[in-house]
């Protein structure tokens, strides 16, 4: 069984080699990394961790938190490895797609950006309406999106009065960015959390705007 953890930890030599240590301790192999925020003093990392059959993901928890100043933030089955060139995998398959480009987005972008869900949403004569969605995004659609037209990614309020109720009980976080000047915005949706960190919301930003170049 494979985790996503996303730990903060001091960014000082030797953090991650004691993290790796903690976490061999109870079984448990990194078999990827991927950097997602650095501060003055701390670094957010997301780890895919192996587990042998049976553990207990709150054991992952537990020796990572035994080190000092370190914070688990969220932890998460996972499939497959983090991979550095995603985005532009992800890219390169909407360029190559022949029809449906929209609908190949959001079909990668949750694997791509480690989200729930992702739907991308157009303004019309009567309002914001869904055009497409991915295979996890939820049946209950939001039926006011007030933030529209959006000018630059962002991390969305999850608890604003336009969120579906069944978005708040799950404690979606949500972020969104523009598909350039086309009016269509990207939406993620990331159910329990953790919240998106501005590092997160950039890169969601850059891929959003590469796309809207291919998509022309």
């Amino acid at each position: 069984m494979s985790y996503l953890l996303r730990v903060q930890l001091p960014d000082r030599p030797g953090s991650l080699g004691a993290l790796a240590v903690a976490l061999g301790s109870v079984g448990a192999d990194i078999l990827s990394l991927d950097v997602i925020e650095r501060g003055p003093d701390f670094a957010v990392d997301d780890l895919v961790v192996d587990v042998p059959p049976g553990a207990l993901p709150d054991t992952l928890i537990t020796a990572a938190e035994r080190l000092t100043d370190v914070r688990v933030d969220s932890i998460r089955p996972y499939t497959g490895v983090l991979d550095t060139h995603r985005e532009l995998e992800l890219i390169d398959r909407v360029a190559a797609a022949s029809d449906d480009r929209l609908q190949v987005l959001v079909d990668g972008a949750p694997r791509v950006l480690r989200v729930g869900w992702s739907i991308v949403v157009a303004s019309g004569r009567h309002g914001a309406y869904r055009v497409v969605g991915s295979s996890g995004a939820p049946e209950t659609h939001a039926a006011d999106m007030p933030w529209m037209p959006l000018a630059h990614p962002t991390a969305l309020d999850s608890e604003a009065d336009w969120v579906p109720q069944v978005w708040r009980d799950m404690d979606t976080k949500i972020a969104a960015a523009p598909l350039g000047s086309t009016g269509t915005v990207l939406v993620l949706g990331r159910p329990g959390g953790p919240g998106f960190r501005p590092s997160e919301v950039a890169r969601l930003g850059y891929l959003a705007g590469i796309v809207a170049t291919v998509l022309g």
